[in-house]
């Protein structure tokens, strides 16, 4: 196996013998074989669309199993093998389509003429064969840029997912994933090519963000200011860690009135923001963050717990009898709950002891989205005109367990009086805590929200530069982006083709980055590996 796509890949150069995240040589060499038949699917795709042919159930499909292979989302065999073969048997439909829309009707070779093996052992001999390394380049910079293509597109799969399920969707972004899902077993593109096509994939992830932003606020409403306790109360308990809202919407449903407090995990705390959540008495705190202490945390939580999607290390035995999974997330010995029907989640919460005490360590403010700081921009402005607020930094983006990710904390922590803090993602989980105070009554620590509210983000600072008449870079405005996973690849491209320049990025870059592409990074995007908080403190402020 080789998989270099997430940031804790073994020695910062690839996994070869088994994934950092748990994944299995097996697994690897399935989910390579699952993206080759994406691509040959791509390709009958972008044929078809050539002769006004556009199939959803294609389009769909295809989000769907690319997002299964994103980090830490799903390690079930049986799942991949259904997805190999659904993906090759909608493929053969759509050439049947194509072809008698006149578009092409032969396909003598490669990825849109895979056969998949009948046998799980024989696919994954499959598999073996067209990993990352397989893929056609003629130099290490091409293969370096589809590489990063190909992991932006499973973020913009996931979001798209995401949007899909609240009822957005567009077919610029299903076009765009099969144009570059097709393209990256082509040989016909060149370097400046690459480097359009990875600046596409951001535009297309910008759209996804802003579809799964208008499904998440047309159905739940706007974020609002709101206090959430970290903490728990007595009483039987369930414990929702992911991103889907939907999840958390049907289960808050299905537990009212059964004496069942539910509670948030990682980027799911965002969620207590959206007033038609809200509006649930049982829905109650955040237990627990994310990454540093989840074991412990899993471990000691005394209910039952559901993970909607890949905000999650690895299943750890000492947790697995109480947790369920729901959406694109799969792990062998799991129970899924693949209909929206939490009954078997329900009654194993039931049977648990649940908390016999309340406590409540502390609260934290979430619902900074856009609705919400633009509704006080006008005192913002007035704060920076009168000198009130020297900067703003945005310090977002993932969390993970290798070290380096301290260097956030302590930037936040040294981050000036006189400076906001805009946040979003799971990375704010190493300083969401912190009592940063306000100026003026403007909060100085701002929770945005999840990943893929960085659209909420951009809105804020396209607003605030129309206010102050200069262009984004112009603003007082600092990007410090921590990355894990591909959602975090496709949002950085997403920055990238907005024209946002001066990110620092870290704790490390990524693996699949050579020396040239991460030169033309920083020639055109002024992109900058971080150092350490005081160093970048000062070349900021000065």
């Amino acid at each position: 196996m080789f998989c270099y796509q997430c940031e804790q890949t073994a020695k910062g150069t690839g996994c070869t013998v088994q994934g950092v995240c748990g994944k299995q040589p097996d697994i690897a060499a399935l989910q390579d074989l699952l993206l080759y038949s994406l691509m040959g699917l791509a390709r009958v795709a972008v044929a078809g669309r050539k002769v006004g042919v556009s199939d959803r159930d294609v389009n769909v499909f295809t989000v769907k199993a690319a997002f299964s292979t994103l980090t830490n989302v799903d390690f079930d065999g049986e799942r991949f093998y259904d997805l190999i073969h659904q993906a090759v048997a909608l493929r053969e439909g759509l050439k049947a389509k194509v072809k008698t829309a006149g578009g092409v009707s032969d396909w003598h070779e490669g990825a849109a003429t895979l056969s998949p093996a009948d046998t799980m052992a024989d696919l994954v001999a499959q598999g073996e064969q067209v990993g990352l390394t397989s893929y056609p380049a003629d130099n290490a910079d091409v293969l370096s840029l589809k590489h990063t293509v190909l992991f932006g597109i499973k973020g913009v799969s996931a979001y798209a997912d995401h949007a899909l399920i609240l009822g957005q969707e567009d077919e610029s972004v299903y076009a765009y994933v099969h144009e570059g899902l097709a393209a990256i077993q082509s040989d016909d593109l060149g370097l400046e090519d690459w480097v359009g096509m990875a600046l596409r994939c951001g535009e297309a992830a910008y759209k996804a963000m802003e579809l799964l932003d208008a499904g998440n606020t047309t159905t739940y409403g706007h974020p609002v200011p709101t206090k959430v306790p970290l903490g728990y109360r007595k009483g039987k308990a369930i414990l929702v860690s992911g991103h889907d809202l939907k999840d958390l919407e049907e289960l808050l449903k299905q537990t009212e009135g059964k004496g069942i407090t539910i509670y948030t995990h990682g980027e799911m705390l965002a969620t207590h923001g959206y007033p038609k959540l809200k509006q649930y008495s049982h829905f109650y705190g955040q237990f627990g963050t994310a990454w540093q202490k989840q074991t412990k945390e899993f471990v000691d939580f005394p209910g039952a717990i559901l993970m909607t999607t890949n905000c999650i290390q690895r299943p750890r035995k000492e947790y697995t009898a109480n947790l369920f999974t729901s959406g694109m997330v799969g792990w062998p010995g799991i129970p899924h709950i693949a209909d929206l029907n939490f009954q078997p989640l329900i009654d194993r919460a039931l049977e648990l002891p649940g908390f016999t005490e309340d406590r409540v360590d502390q609260e934290v403010t979430v619902g900074f989205a856009r609705n919400a700081v633009l509704g006080v921009a006008d005192k913002v402005v007035a704060a920076v005109k009168a000198g009130d607020i020297r900067h703003f930094f945005l310090v977002a983006g993932c969390d993970g367990a290798k070290p380096g990710r301290n260097y956030y904390t302590e930037f936040v922590e040294k981050v000036p009086g006189d400076c906001i803090v805009l946040t979003l993602a799971c990375g704010k989980y190493r300083f969401f805590d912190k009592k940063l105070g306000d100026i003026g009554g403007i909060p100085r620590l701002l929770d945005a929200g999840q990943c893929n509210d960085a659209y909420s983000a951009v809105q804020i600072a396209s607003a605030l530069a129309k206010a102050f008449d200069v262009e984004i870079n112009a603003l007082p405005l600092s990007l410090i982006i921590s990355w894990y996973e591909q959602k975090a690849v496709c949002v950085l491209l997403a920055l990238l083709h907005l024209g946002m320049k001066g990110i620092r990025l870290g704790p490390s870059l990524p693996a699949f980055l050579t020396p040239n592409v991460l030169d033309t990074l920083v020639k055109n995007f002024d992109i900058k590996p971080i150092t350490t908080a005081d160093e970048d403190l000062k070349a900021i402020l000065g």
